[in-house]
């Protein structure tokens, strides 16, 4: 190809401009002190329901978060700081760019072998343990599992009984009695939920966490303490006895008269507990924990060297020491599924 006759110079070459500036980029971070505090409700695909109290106003805010928390996670429970249009009117979008460091974190994985820890709920102080007494079957261990949860994350446990209309609550209740956990009995009579005054009080001025499998009646409880919930309840297969699965996500709802909240999560068939540190098990058993400093080094506090038993043999513990050392390892041994066990 022949050349053009004319010689290249210097001003024929273009050069794409610097689009940055010529200036450093600076790691400084806006403060935004102006941020006003939320709390979120509601994760679903990258957008956030939070709920924004300023004053006697409240209103609900959904947002985004900022490129500058980078990837860390935020779910239902947490306290957050928005910025930009926190108006909440029909397509406003706000952008959460601080997050409160958490209280308390409820945590599961995916078994008991699984590294991964995924977090639930963040900030809750009462885990709801809710289990039908019958159609579906209660499941002992998963309930176990969940208790052992509460414990970790530092929250208190209360177990909410369905179903008592059909079968004797008092054979199951007998099975917790030694763990000292409250228990709430409700029933179904003539379309009413007794008990539900019970459930009421148990909550008020908590943020509570509803967990349970299936088919156990958390949803229609949920839709008892918040009449506008409108959560979808399922029913229980006659053939599995499982119960179908109408929760797909968590949702922080605020109970009426400001009394508190309480968090509605999906159900579940299984609750990993890879994550638990078994020395804050122990903690929840003060009568007992006194005991454990005659363990030998790494004791798992179910061993023959465990030093607990001499404890309870020597009558520290009290009369109940033999039952509640029992029910202790009930829950320790909770971290290790059973092979073939339905009811996990």
């Amino acid at each position: 190809m022949a050349r053009s006759s004319r010689d290249y110079d210097e001003s024929d070459v273009r050069i794409r401009p610097n689009r940055r500036g010529s200036r450093p980029r600076s790691k400084d971070r806006p403060a935004h002190l102006d941020a006003v505090p939320a709390r979120v409700t509601g994760v679903d695909r990258g957008r956030y329901t939070t709920y924004v109290e300023e004053g006697d106003t409240r209103r609900v805010v959904v947002a985004m978060r900022a490129r500058e928390l980078g990837r860390k996670g935020i779910v239902v429970g947490d306290a957050v700081h928005l910025v930009g249009d926190t108006t909440g009117d029909d397509g406003s979008l706000a952008r959460i760019v601080r997050v409160t460091p958490r209280e308390t974190v409820l945590r599961r994985t995916a078994d008991d072998t699984d590294p991964v820890e995924r977090v639930l709920v963040a900030n809750a102080d009462q885990l709801v343990v809710v289990s039908s007494l019958t159609n579906p079957e209660p499941r002992p261990r998963l309930i176990d599992r969940c208790l052992v949860a509460a414990y970790d994350a530092g929250m208190e446990p209360l177990l909410v009984l369905t179903k008592a209309d059909l079968t004797d609550p008092a054979p199951f209740l007998e099975q917790y009695a030694p763990l000292s956990v409250p228990a709430i009995v409700t029933s179904r009579r003539d379309g009413l939920i007794t008990g539900l005054d019970d459930v009421r009080d148990a909550l008020s001025g908590r943020v509570s966490v509803l967990v349970g499998h299936s088919g156990v009646g958390k949803s229609t409880l949920v839709n008892a303490l918040v009449p506008l919930a409108l959560r979808a309840t399922g029913v229980v297969n006659d053939v599995t006895g499982r119960g179908r699965h109408t929760s797909t996500s968590a949702v922080a709802l605020a109970l009426p008269d400001d009394d508190g909240w309480v968090i509605d999560t999906p159900g579940v068939r299984s609750f990993g507990l890879a994550h638990v540190d078994l020395s804050r098990i122990v903690h929840h058993f003060p009568d007992l924990e006194p005991g454990t400093a005659q363990c030998p080094r790494g004791c798992t506090h179910d061993e023959e060297e465990c030093g607990l038993d001499a404890w309870v043999e020597s009558g520290s513990a009290g009369p109940a020491g033999p039952a509640r050392l029992d029910s202790l390892r009930r829950l320790l041994r909770a971290r290790t599924p059973v092979t073939g066990d339905s009811h996990d």
